[in-house]
């Protein structure tokens, strides 16, 4: 699992999967959120400006990232 620290009180999904460096654009990152492939504390999530907070899990093609 990858700790992101997370500036501030959140960060939105699309950016985090960006910043994480697990997508190569921010549209790209939109894509994969409206198509179910994201996982967010164990639940399958479509929105995109959702706010992950430090503590949140999020999964993506196998890879997992802890916000802290």
């Amino acid at each position: 699992m990858t700790e992101f620290k997370v500036e501030g009180d959140y960060i939105p999904m699309i950016q985090l999967l960006k910043a994480a460096g697990l997508v190569q654009t921010g549209g790209e990152a939109q894509i994969v959120v409206e198509h179910g492939e994201v996982v967010y504390n164990g639940t399958v999530d479509y929105r995109k400006r959702l706010k992950v907070k430090p503590g949140d899990i999020v999964e993506f093609r196998g890879q997992k990232i802890k916000a802290i």
